[in-house]
């Protein structure tokens, strides 16, 4: 009994130890999400509601010591609000619908890793967004050419990672982002930005 408690105790501190990255370290990461969107609040609505929708995610970290990296993802970002409304003039009608923003994300970030075993991690930096397409759900319109094109905004978030063999951990993070710019083309009213807060589950690899 005691050689197997003693066997044991000698994997979990083999596995606490390759916890830890070295400075030149470069970790692969994967994951999904389930996230909660919506705008700044548009002129001539009441309010806009928030849209559940889900984001999937490739990163890359690259260590400059135990503590600092420099982290970037590759987000299919699904975004937008819901309760929104598409205005007929032809009928004056309001017809309500959600609207569905689908974009390509690239964040490039400071990732700060803390505690006992750097499990923890916190980090912040700007992003990019690339527009894939708009649509909204009542209609099935394609609204693409009414937004721009790209969109700038901060990340940041926080996780805790869990090892998982020699070479593998898994995660779980809090992931934020606000945008700064306007998403339309055209808007005479206030400008309307995009904000997205996720909950992350994934797998890193040390390479």
């Amino acid at each position: 009994m005691k050689k197997v408690i003693f066997t044991v105790v000698l994997i979990v501190l083999s596995l606490t130890l390759n916890a830890q990255n070295d400075k030149g370290d470069f970790q692969l990461g994967a994951n999904v999400g389930l996230s909660m969107v919506s705008v700044s609040e548009i002129t001539g609505q009441n309010g806009t509601d928030p849209r559940f929708t889900a984001n999937v995610a490739l990163s890359g970290e690259y260590f400059l010591s135990e503590m600092w990296g420099i982290k970037t993802k590759l987000i299919y970002d699904n975004k937008g609000w819901a309760d929104g409304f598409i205005f007929n003039e032809d009928t004056n009608v309001n017809t309500t619908t959600d609207f569905k923003l689908s974009y390509l994300t690239i964040p490039v970030m400071a990732n700060i890793h803390f505690g006992s075993n750097y499990n923890w991690y916190v980090n912040f930096g700007p992003y990019v967004g690339l527009l894939l397409n708009v649509e909204d759900t009542a209609l099935g319109m394609d609204l693409t050419d009414s937004f721009k094109s790209t969109d700038f905004g901060l990340a940041y978030g926080a996780g805790y990672q869990f090892v998982a063999g020699e070479t593998v951990k898994l995660f779980i993070e809090l992931e934020f982002q606000t945008g700064f710019i306007d998403v339309f083309e055209i808007n005479e009213g206030n400008a309307i930005t995009n904000s997205r807060v996720s909950f992350n589950f994934g797998a890193l690899f040390n390479l």
